[in-house]
């Protein structure tokens, strides 16, 4: 299954070292073609990573790639090492929230982010293609990393926007669930330094998930009966390739995902400097929890099409202080321009040292909004169904970039075909579930 920026498939089936292989060549050889000479490459903790980390490595080395391996790591981390090396893209092998059973790649370019559309294309006709292969004198060298995550905990815990001493005196004791993917190392290490207390679940990293490992209220039964057990100040989830984390007050409730993008925004603005607005850039489908934490801030809001590599260039282009999605994913771009679970760990233990608040009170301080989610087949005219929804609503602020996004004061309704699915997805925020499952009803329905 193709992506903007790489492909995943289920293993043994779709994905086979025979096609990594040749995926990772084709990546080779567009790092090739603009003078690029090496490619980082890092993996989730899923039994099929060690194996596709060699196919990878080969199809590099094929095509005249020198190949810096960080091994096992969060997908921050190799983005962050892209950059630190210099090298002409990063490879990262893993399918994140999906199951077990799925694995995939992901193609990141020399700034850390993401490949856009174009240059996936580029990787995909030169894969079909079949890229030119080295000869023997030619074959790229193949070296390890291993100080790839202290770089990344180091840079974090140097930001002006984490006061360390703060965090330590504060003394926080927080439940933590790494669905044992390659977050549980990591967070520990962080934790470590940062005085923390760790109650924890799931935390070997040996890819064989206890639970669906998306970081969803769903699937956040085990950490949040931890919280409860042990009397943790928070806990903490964080997906298999560790760029997003969700969270679970001192009751042990889940509060959605959306709520961690909320106060890590609240804990930078906090400390930005007076007279100054600060740009916040989410997608179009982010909850309006995170555009109320903007603007009680002080920050100018915008809006960027859904996926991380959409958010991350219009962060850069409109100078954003932070920015992210509402599936957990934070950015910072005075770290790097990539979600990141580790940072946001370390941004809502700052925020709550400084506020001296339990995260339910913050919680509660909020306006409370419903989201509803739905999908249909994409079978029908698209732009027809768009033409109807803005006849019906005409009152409606209206946003084309990424199919139709008709928003007002108090909610909003989207409406996108899926880049991997034949489906079309259906979103809606209101004040109540009922006026939210209202709009998609509308939007289901119009012809």
């Amino acid at each position: 299954m193709i992506s903007v920026s790489g492909m995943r498939g289920h293993v043994g089936k779709d994905l086979t070292p025979e096609i990594v292989a040749r995926q990772a060549a084709a990546l080779g050889a567009w790092v090739r073609t603009r003078g690029g000479t090496s490619v980082v490459i890092g993996r989730d903790a899923r039994t099929s990573g060690p194996m596709f980390t060699l196919a990878a490595a080969a199809g590099l080395q094929s095509v005249g790639i020198d190949v810096i391996d960080v091994g096992m790591a969060p997908t921050p981390t190799v983005q962050m090492a892209v950059e630190h090396h210099g090298a002409g893209a990063g490879l990262i092998i893993t399918a994140s929230h999906n199951p077990i059973e799925w694995n995939a790649l992901k193609f990141v370019g020399p700034d850390g982010i993401f490949l856009d559309a174009d240059s996936g294309a580029e990787v995909r006709r030169l894969a079909d293609d079949g890229p030119p292969r080295s000869g023997w004198d030619g074959i790229g060298v193949m070296t390890r990393d291993e100080g790839a995550i202290d770089r990344h905990l180091d840079a974090i815990l140097a930001l002006p926007e984490v006061d360390v001493d703060a965090i330590n005196k504060a003394g926080f004791h927080v439940a933590l669930d790494a669905v044992r993917g390659a977050g549980g190392p990591t967070m520990l290490r962080l934790f470590a330094r940062l005085g923390v207390k760790v109650s924890g679940i799931h935390l070997d990293a040996d890819g064989r998930f206890p639970h669906e490992p998306e970081p969803v209220p769903a699937n956040l039964g085990d950490l949040a009966a931890l919280v409860r057990e042990s009397g943790a100040d928070v806990g903490m989830a964080v997906d298999p390739d560790v760029d997003r984390l969700a969270l679970v007050d001192e009751t042990g409730m889940p509060i959605g995902e959306d709520y961690t993008l909320a106060l890590a925004v609240a804990a930078v603005l906090s400390r930005a400097p007076a007279g100054q607005q600060p740009v916040v850039v989410a997608n179009l489908s982010t909850s309006l929890v995170v555009e109320d934490a903007a603007k009680r801030g002080g920050g100018r809001f915008v809006r960027a099409p859904v996926g991380e590599a959409n958010v991350a260039r219009v962060i850069v282009s409109e100078g954003a202080v932070i920015g992210g999605e509402g599936n957990g994913g934070v950015i910072l771009p005075a770290l790097h321009v990539g979600r990141d679970a580790p940072l946001a760990a370390a941004l809502i233990l700052q925020y709550l040292a400084t506020v001296g608040q339990p995260l339910s009170e913050l919680v509660a301080e909020n306006p409370r909004y419903a989201i509803v989610k739905a999908k249909m087949d994409r079978g029908g005219d698209l732009e027809a169904q768009f033409a109807a929804l803005v006849a019906i609503f005409p009152d409606a602020a209206i946003d084309r970039r990424d199919g139709l996004r008709l928003s007002w004061p108090d909610r909003w309704l989207h409406v996108r075909p899926s880049g991997t699915e034949p489906i079309v997805r259906l979103i809606a925020e209101a004040p109540t579930q009922d006026e939210a499952a209202v709009l998609v009803d509308r939007a289901r329905n119009a012809r």
